[in-house]
């Protein structure tokens, strides 16, 4: 097999695909780009301690002059599709953290690109790689669920230990402009990845703001649900948050052979096992285990229960033209339009909408001039807002106290 240059945007998120690199003989990392000083410095000090050379850089433009073969995007998740298409103009392989896009122009965009380019275009979602979601995917693709009828899909993250650190304390950081819907794909996703049935129609719902988003000071209401039909008719519950009282991961999908459920987050071994009733395998008694396959334990060297593999692997490989299980544009974009959707959905007072299939060149030439986005600073809150509900008026005060609270913490580290 080859072995592929990569490059790496973002040393934060994107350390962990620089520790598949530094584990894996499948490819190196040639370049990193990170426009913050401090975290180049950190990252010099890691390839250093990994006795590992590669090259630094804080302009994009030279980073992409580098000699790469291929780039991750892991900077700010509303940002990656400007690189991406920038990436594939240059004839450059890309593989995108999530989210994929932030507005329908972008999302027509990118697919332009990857198109014209010809180059692979892949999609992080490392939950559709947890071991219950593989197992999902493998026992769905060999016919042992039956034909779809109904799914559940849970992400839900209580983020208000740590919020203040990930938003730096300021108002306009993407993480407190977001809506509760635009981060579904960790729920949904792996749903779509297993069945591959595309989403049709959704309907939005969110829950009221309360203490814990105000002491967080987020634009985004505590969690969302998506009710979302897929083009067989089967109909998907998506739900996922930033401020809920507690965690959980879990999935859940019936068929007309019986049904498939992981472990939840907190109970067990969680998404590491699943339980399965399924007319071929075990009748209508119930089998829980922890499945494994020939890359199970190396995986578990990996982060995320050892997801994180994964997505870099399919990569790899499909830049080889190997056999994968990655996540293209298309797919990607089902994952997102969800969410993106389902928001529209809730500030119309819940009607259902429907969700464009942007593999057609001619659908996707509708939402061409599409630029809205509640994050984009020129956004018209009378026409998109952000929350069926009035959006809170934090004090700056809040904002204050975060960034004070990060100072005290670096001083005594």
């Amino acid at each position: 097999m080859k072995k592929v240059k990569i490059g790496v945007l973002g040393g934060f998120r994107g350390k962990t695909m620089m520790n598949y690199a530094v584990k894996s003989d499948d490819c190196e990392i040639a370049a990193v780009c990170d426009f913050s000083p401090e975290v180049l410095a950190h990252l010099k000090e890691y390839f250093a301690e990994n006795n590992y050379k590669t090259s630094f850089y804080s302009d994009f433009d030279a980073f992409l002059e580098s000699g790469v073969e291929a780039v991750v995007l892991a900077n700010y998740a509303n940002e990656h599709a400007p690189f991406a298409i920038r990436c594939l103009k240059r004839g450059l392989h890309v593989l995108s953290e999530v989210l994929p896009v932030q507005t329908l122009k972008e999302a027509a965009e990118l697919c332009d690109a990857v198109e014209e380019s010809g180059k692979v275009y892949h999609y992080a979602e490392n939950y559709c790689f947890s071991l219950a979601a593989r197992e999902m995917t493998k026992l769905y693709g060999e016919g042992k669920l039956g034909e779809f009828q109904y799914a559940e899909g849970e992400y839900l993250h209580n983020c208000e230990g740590g919020w203040g650190e990930l938003t730096h304390g300021s108002r306009r950081h993407w993480r407190n402009t977001m809506d509760a819907f635009y981060y579904s794909t960790h729920s949904f996703g792996p749903i779509l990845h297993a069945t591959r049935l595309r989403p049709v129609r959704v309907t939005g719902f969110e829950v009221p703001y309360n203490e814990k988003t105000s002491r967080m000071g987020c634009a985004a209401t505590p969690f969302a649900v998506e009710m979302v039909t897929l083009e067989n008719g089967g109909i998907v519950k998506s739900l996922h948050g930033i401020a809920p009282a507690r965690n959980s991961v879990w999935y859940c999908m019936y068929g007309s052979k019986g049904k498939i459920e992981s472990g939840r987050e907190g109970l067990g071994k969680g998404t590491a096992e699943v339980s399965i009733s399924l007319d071929d395998v075990c009748g209508e008694e119930y089998k829980t285990y922890v499945p494994t396959d020939e890359l199970t334990e190396l995986a578990e060297t990996y982060g995320h229960g050892g997801s994180d593999m994964f997505t870099m692997r399919n990569f790899i490989r499909a830049i080889n033209n190997l056999s994968n299980d990655g996540i293209g544009v298309y797919e990607a974009l089902d994952m997102h339009f969800v969410g993106h959707f389902a928001h529209l959905s809730s500030i119309r007072g819940g009607i259902p909408v429907e969700i464009p299939d942007f593999r057609d060149r001619a659908v996707r030439d509708q939402f061409r001039a599409d630029d809205t986005s509640v994050m984009k600073a020129d956004n018209d809150f009378t026409k998109n807002p952000v929350s069926c509900y009035p959006t809170p008026d934090y004090p700056e005060s809040l904002y204050a106290a975060q960034r004070a609270e990060i100072e005290r913490k670096k001083k005594e580290s």
